[in-house]
């Protein structure tokens, strides 16, 4: 077992879900080969395959950098396209500590940290004449 386990660690992350799908799917091989072709989507169980691979670089990525430096850049970058209300919406609604969300919005908006509840849509008035 521990060697099954070295090899297994080798492989990381994606070597973690794969035992997952082996376990959830009790061993079967079709069941293994039906969620690796899910989760490749149109591209079939090489594209699941590919998916594992690109579950790696994301792991080593977020491993090198730290999950906070990566989550600041991803949305410091979206923000030059998206709404930074929209974003301190979504920030909001992640399901990380209340402390890294303070950090993103600050992040986004340092000046001004608005709670994102409190944003309201304009509201249509109609004035009917009798």
């Amino acid at each position: 077992m521990d060697e099954i386990v070295k090899k297994l660690a080798g492989l990381g992350l994606p070597g973690i879900i794969l035992v997952i799908l082996t376990v959830t799917s009790a061993g079967s091989n079709a069941a293994i080969v039906a969620a690796l072709t899910a989760l490749g989507g149109p591209l079939g169980i090489v594209g699941g395959i590919g998916i594992l691979g690109l579950i790696t670089v994301v792991g080593d990525t977020v491993a090198g950098y730290g999950i906070e430096a990566v989550l600041k850049a991803i949305y410091t970058e979206r923000s030059k396209t998206e709404s930074v209300r929209f974003l301190l919406k979504e920030i909001k609604d992640l399901p990380i500590s209340e402390e890294l969300k303070l950090k993103l919005k600050n992040e986004l908006s340092p000046e001004i940290n608005i709670d994102a509840e409190e944003i309201q849509p304009p509201k249509t008035i109609e004035i009917v004449e009798e």
